[in-house]
């Protein structure tokens, strides 16, 4: 099981070391394949630019929670909270289903491969996962963590799905995985640290 200092780094190095790992939700599981990272500061894109409800999660909860929020009133999406020299929130975007397969399909109507757990979205309705999740600790229960995995190739690209600061390569995949929920576009290499700040620190 992860511990809780995995999860202190950066959002981006954070983010990048999740892919490959295994997310295990309850009776299901799945390979992370793809995630995106978001900055607490300076980031445009990120609920804490906006939210003071993000503002306040991040300062009452620990490093590992499960920061759940509802989109555009139809899909919930399932983040990790990053805290440490620099905070932030870390978005599943895909998983490789593992365990509970016959589960998840029956929740998704039937889909498989990428349309199964193929984007946020697709992710958190497949594992069952809903508001009453937001808070819950990655890092206390077997049932609800991510399992250390083996190291694999990842690629990273320019965020999608949202329209401030898509152009940052903060989106991480599993290359040549066909569980993501949008293949790798060649345009970027993989990142090799966290990246400078976008602005000032907002109070």
């Amino acid at each position: 099981m992860i511990p809780r200092e995995f999860f202190t780094q950066p959002p981006v190095e954070c983010a990048r070391a999740l892919v490959g790992c295994e997310l295990v939700w309850g009776r299901c599981s799945g390979l992370v394949v793809e995630c995106e990272a978001y900055a607490e500061h300076g980031d445009p894109a990120c609920h804490t630019f906006s939210r003071p409800s993000a503002r306040e999660f991040v300062a009452r909860h620990r490093a590992g929670a499960a920061y759940v929020y509802f989109n555009y009133g139809m899909h919930w999406m399932l983040n990790v909270l990053v805290k440490g020299d620099a905070n932030g929130f870390v978005l599943l975007r895909a998983i490789e289903p593992r365990r509970g397969l016959a589960a998840m399909m029956k929740r998704r109507g039937g889909r498989s491969g990428r349309e199964l757990t193929g984007g946020p979205g697709r992710l958190a309705a497949a594992l069952g996962v809903t508001g009453r999740d937001h808070g819950r600790d990655f890092c206390v229960s077997p049932g609800r963590c991510f399992l250390a995995g083996d190291r694999v190739e990842v690629v990273a690209d320019a965020r999608i799905g949202i329209s401030r600061a898509k152009e940052l390569p903060w989106r991480f995949s599993m290359a040549d995985s066909p569980f993501v929920s949008v293949p790798w576009l060649g345009k970027r290499k993989p990142s090799r640290g966290y990246q400078p700040r976008l602005g000032q620190k907002r109070e």
